[in-house]
């Protein structure tokens, strides 16, 4: 089969492999759609921890194709999401329920081989069913979606709030949708570029702001600025030192700021401690997705949240190398690797 393989830092190809064999507890799924993420190209650098030589590819769904003996509730022919993320179960930070800081955490797509392939292995604890009415696409954003989820329920947003949201990538346009319909009624997203602004209005926020065209600070919370005082919770989105120092400062005292985006490991960011203390601001990091894909595929199968609209660019496998090694196109928000195509 075809497999695009990270086989050193900065060295990315597709290469014919050995079909893989399902375990007793595992599924062999034929891969149908799978994201393109921003964290791809962090491992392609070395700016995120991976174990190449892997196969990339963690926003994955697809169709079983086969089931190991052991498999309870899975059959051929079912459409499934994975959740790439694999805890061990034995250690403290398990046992407490805080899986996604499991001190033995594995991965899909980062420490084991993942979707960018025809085929993918699937443990059945990290397969979730979604119907086989959905567009296959949309499958593919449930991992993203979920990481989303798990940064909503950090943050807490109750009825009535009022959110800031920095960066209008996939995750910041998603972020807006769950703010929402967490019951923010006050949502504004802040991105430079126009197309993601008038699409993050048109997906349920309240308004949008150009951090070029005045200071952040002064124009979202300053006294003549969209939200004077300040936001009851801040996510950032965007993953760059830039917004991740804006961030604190544009939360009201006693709010919470939440940094969903990714940095490269190694990444410094100023900060004003005493800001924190004196306004006993909440600053809190949402690492990846414990226990929300359950959730976020049934919010994906329900088209409560609209993905149809993040999807910029379909592409082969064989296109993919070149579009993990080039920065996103202006406006592009999702691309997807579609089998068939």
């Amino acid at each position: 089969m075809k497999a695009m393989r990270l086989e050193a830092i900065g060295k990315l190809f597709v290469r014919e492999v050995e079909k893989p064999q399902p375990g007793p507890e595992d599924l062999l799924v034929k891969v149908e759609a799978c994201g393109i993420c921003g964290t791809d190209r962090h491992l392609l650098h070395g700016e995120f921890p991976s174990t190449p030589p892997v196969t990339l590819g963690h926003e994955f769904c697809g169709i079983v194709e086969a089931v190991g003996d052991a498999v309870n509730g899975f059959r051929p022919g079912m459409r499934i999401t994975g959740d790439p993320n694999i805890s061990c179960g034995l250690c403290p930070q398990c046992q407490a329920g805080r899986v996604n800081l499991c001190a033995n955490l594995k991965a899909i797509g980062i420490s084991r081989d993942g979707g960018f392939a025809d085929y993918v292995i699937v443990p059945q604890k990290q397969a979730f069913d979604i119907p086989l009415s959905l567009p296959a696409e949309h499958g593919a954003f449930c991992e993203p979606l979920a990481c989303c989820l798990h940064g909503i329920d950090m943050a807490a947003i109750k009825a009535g709030s009022s959110v800031i949201v920095l960066g209008g990538g996939v995750i910041g346009l998603l972020t807006v949708q769950l703010a929402r319909l967490a019951g923010a009624t006050t949502v504004i997203l802040s991105t430079r570029q126009k197309s993601k602004r008038d699409l993050a209005e048109d997906l349920g926020a309240t308004a949008s702001f150009d951090p070029s065209d005045d200071d952040p600070v002064d124009g979202l919370v300053g006294k003549r600025g969209l939200l004077p005082g300040g936001a009851d919770v801040v996510i950032e989105c965007a993953g760059v030192r830039e917004t991740v120092a804006q961030a604190p400062k544009l939360a009201k005292s006693g709010g919470t700021v939440v940094i969903l985006g990714v940095l490269a490991q190694g990444e410094k960011v100023e900060i004003e401690p005493f800001d924190i203390l004196f306004r006993e601001l909440r600053v809190i990091g949402s690492f990846i997705n414990p226990h929300t894909h359950r959730r976020a595929a049934d919010l994906v199968g329900s088209g409560k949240v609209n993905v149809e609209k993040l999807i910029s660019r379909r592409i082969t496998l064989d296109e993919a190398p070149e579009a993990i090694r080039n920065p996103a196109r202006s406006g592009e928000i999702k691309v997807l690797v579609m089998a068939g195509i």
